[in-house]
């Protein structure tokens, strides 16, 4: 849920909508509705191209960006975020977590979740290697992502981008999957911000170039864009971003939406690779992380309520 900024403008190059099936959301309804109603998404108006509905699915847009949703949730849980922070151990020391990370001193914590993707939390180090038990592994193991690059094309204000859609969906080209003029599709068309083109390539042609230079794999996603919608004007800058842990294609099978690795003290993970790779998914996995750690914070007050008042 990543929104790019440029100093002329904005664009979305992960996740495009927010798809609410009601059917299937059930008690997690009230998340969309929340969002709706302080205005961080709106129903998608704009006409997409190709785009397969499914009956009684509605589509959400994020005017201000995608990442608008994570900061609405950061900023509801007043929670003190340190960003840009690469964990790279978390060990055991005196009944605490101590998590190391590349840059700065270990810090100690009571609970630790992990949420990044399935992968990188087993390329963590320390005590966590041997705290992973064989059958955790093995599922842990078993979970499969999709690859693939973003383009973020942005543009001086003023610049006309003359085609009729505001997304669409590519069937026939071996690179482009997803074209998206990205302002119009949040229906934000400004004559103050310049427009901004997004372009998702296929999960192939993601997989095949993963590992090549990414001024390479700029320039051919650029010569098929060029082919399928000609007439686009020149950008003033482009952003390229490969995702490696794009969508989740194989989730962790028979979960409850998170694994707990470690009880006391509680070391848990959680995120779209145990459940599956949309916003519901991400909702239904939150939930159930909330749930696990709730008594643990419980636990850590009640333990507080007992200490003399001279030592709270």
């Amino acid at each position: 849920m990543s929104t790019t900024r440029a100093e002329r403008g904005s664009a979305d190059l992960g996740a495009q909508f927010v798809t609410c099936e009601p059917e299937l959301a059930g008690p997690r309804l009230s998340f969309y509705e929340e969002l709706v109603t302080h205005g961080i998404l709106k129903p998608l108006t704009a006409p997409v191209e190709g785009m397969v509905e499914r009956d009684g699915s509605r589509n959400y847009v994020a005017p201000q960006g995608i990442s608008s949703v994570v900061k609405y949730y950061l900023q509801q849980s007043g929670a003190d975020v340190s960003y840009e922070q690469h964990v790279t151990h978390i060990s055991l020391r005196d009944g605490r977590w101590e998590v190391s990370r590349k840059a700065g001193p270990p810090e100690q914590f009571d609970v630790v979740i992990l949420t990044m993707p399935v992968p990188q939390i087993l390329q963590l180090q320390g005590d966590i290697v041997n705290i992973i038990n064989e059958s955790q592994k093995q599922q842990l193991e078993s979970v499969s992502y999709s690859s693939r690059y973003a383009l973020g094309l942005f543009y001086e204000a003023g610049t006309g981008i003359a085609v009729p859609w505001a997304a669409q969906y590519i069937t026939d080209n071996p690179c482009i999957r997803f074209i998206s003029i990205d302002n119009k599709k949040r229906n934000i068309e400004s004559p103050e911000v310049g427009p901004s083109v997004v372009v998702h390539t296929t999960v192939t042609f993601g997989s095949e170039h993963l590992d090549s230079e990414p001024a390479e794999v700029q320039q051919i996603i650029l010569s098929h864009l060029q082919r399928i919608v000609p007439s686009l004007p020149k950008p003033s800058s482009i952003k390229c971003q490969r995702w490696r842990y794009s969508q989740v294609t194989r989730a962790v099978a028979n979960c409850p939406g998170q694994m707990i690795l470690h009880t006391q003290p509680l070391l848990i993970c959680g995120g779209d690779g145990f459940t599956r790779s949309n916003f519901d998914g991400c909702i239904e996995s939150a939930v159930s992380l909330a749930e696990a750690v709730k008594p643990h914070l419980q636990q850590f007050q009640s333990q507080a309520a007992k200490l003399p008042l001279d030592l709270l």
